[in-house]
């Protein structure tokens, strides 16, 4: 038998078949072959076309049918991971109303804030164990304020993963790790936050029905089955945030297991079995995918969003046309630790949660033009994104989350030796590399949740380290004056903001 799990991200659409048994993978495509656009129509907005997203899946589906040649009928179980925190609005026709309100949308950090001072910061950290912020139902609140004719036609509002699920199934349902990543679930009440939606004046039935995470949510419909080439019938039986779900792919399920991935956005997702929560919600804890309310698991989220983006812009921007990440990655160690005394703050994808959803922007400091040259520039780079992880880091520590070790997916920004040597070092962490993402987390989920296995741990069959990278002891002092010079920094830009 095999299960199938998709990564509904912001840059492409990926999908992976597993072979149940050995947890080895038959097949998986990623589509588009290019970037997937995002709408910027004004500074600090970010949207897309939530239709784009089921295109893309039936295309990564066909490829994957292609390849593997496996009859669809042997395909048991569907999973979804999804980009977090973005809004699909729909009708009662389930007609999507306008373009998705993704991540890195800054457009609600006003209407976050002042829900976080008028609900109290008291109530919302005990019951919420965040601000409002910019998250989703804040984002709901400004379709509310600004768009009152598309607002009075919304039947349902729900995540990204949700609206997938929607288009298989036909039916609109949400977890409650999705509500929780929202800031809709009151972990005092195990419910619908009311508090939030009574203060913004949004009807709590316009809230999608919850489901367990790993449970049948629904069934593929003759429509969407035709439409994807795959069989009727077939299971839905999980569905997670990506940051959820990359912890899921990676076996990171318990108190003190770290998760990080560095794509589009850089995250470390510290599970914890502690409610707590950053006084200023600079990290977010929610509601992990095996939380249960005599178990709890939390994963403390600490998101930058400017990572891979800056890497991609700098290939785009300062890189001949035809060169390869991989070979940026190459360039850049060829440059010095510190690169010469170039800095790069790497702010420049929106608000950052980090920074108390301050827009700070990207900048580059210490420029020498007769010194730099483009492999100072990437190594900086890499520097810069490490360097404001752990500067989140450092939030979470000060929670009092402990962090010696950290896993991650053998993907994206650690597929550079350069990166995740520099991470472990300036981190002080071992990283395990593993060879796994999220849309195989989606499928061992899917298998979990349709019960093709029994227990949690059999869904890791064939999940395997494949490095350990410990920090560097002869760059450790290097690299702690060298992240002093570049906090200096970022300190003196936010006291002029």
């Amino acid at each position: 038998m095999y299960i199938l799990g998709y990564d509904i991200g912001s840059s492409s659409i990926k999908a992976t078949l597993l072979d149940d048994e050995t947890g080895t993978v038959k097949a998986s495509a990623t589509s588009p072959a290019t970037e997937l656009e995002i709408i910027a129509k004004k500074p600090g907005w970010a949207e897309q076309h939530p239709q784009i997203w089921w295109d893309n899946a039936k295309a990564a589906t066909a490829t994957i049918l292609s390849l593997s040649g496996v009859d669809k009928r042997d395909i048991k179980a569907i999973g979804i991971s999804y980009q977090m925190h973005g809004l699909v609005i729909v009708d009662k026709k389930h007609k999507v109303l306008r373009p998705s309100i993704i991540w890195c949308d800054s457009r609600a950090v006003e209407i976050g804030e002042k829900a976080f001072n008028d609900i109290g910061q008291e109530t919302c950290l005990r019951r919420f164990l965040n601000s409002p912020g910019n998250f989703t139902a804040s984002k709901l609140k400004w379709v509310k304020e600004n768009e009152p004719d598309i607002y009075a036609q919304v039947y349902k509002a729900m995540l990204p993963g949700d609206y997938i699920a929607m288009k298989m199934s036909g039916e609109i349902k949400t977890t409650p790790s999705g509500l929780s990543e929202g800031i809709l679930w009151d972990y005092e009440t195990q419910d619908l936050a009311e508090t939030v939606l009574e203060h913004y004046g949004i009807s709590a039935d316009k809230i999608a029905d919850v489901v367990p995470t790993f449970s049948v949510q629904g069934e593929l419909t003759r429509n969407a089955a035709e439409e994807m080439g795959l069989d009727p019938g077939t299971k839905i039986s999980y569905r997670a945030g990506d940051q959820p779900n990359n912890a899921l792919s990676l076996n990171v399920l318990n108190p003190g297991e770290i998760a990080a991935t560095a794509g589009t956005s850089g995250v470390v997702y510290s599970v914890t079995n502690k409610a707590v929560y950053d006084s200023l919600s600079r990290v977010n804890p929610f509601v992990h995918v095996n939380y249960t309310p005599e178990t709890p698991r939390y994963g403390v989220l600490l998101c930058i969003n400017g990572t891979g983006i800056l890497n991609s812009w700098l290939k785009h921007n300062v890189m001949n046309k035809s060169t390869t990440y991989e070979t940026m990655n190459e360039l850049a160690a060829q440059a010095p630790a510190g690169s010469d005394g170039l800095c790069i703050l790497p702010f420049g994808n929106g608000a950052e949660r980090t920074l108390a959803n301050v827009d700070l922007g990207a900048s580059f400091d210490g420029l020498q033009f007769n010194t730099h040259r483009r492999q100072h520039y990437l190594r900086a780079a890499q520097e810069g994104i490490v360097f404001a992880l752990n500067y989140g880091l450092d939030i979470t520590r000060d929670m009092g989350i402990e962090v010696t070790k950290v896993m991650a997916g053998n993907a994206n920004m650690f597929l550079s030796p350069l990166f995740r040597e520099v991470f472990a070092t300036v981190t002080k962490t071992s990283v395990e590399l593993y060879d796994t993402d999220g849309s195989q987390g989606a499928a061992r989920g899917a298998g979990i949740g349709a019960g093709i296995y029994k227990r949690h741990i059999d869904a890791f069959v064939g999940l395997k380290t494949t490095e350990v990278i410990d920090p560097k002891e002869d760059l450790l002092k290097i690299y702690s004056e060298i992240y002093q010079k570049w906090l200096s920094i970022l300190k003196s830009q936010l006291h002029r903001r």
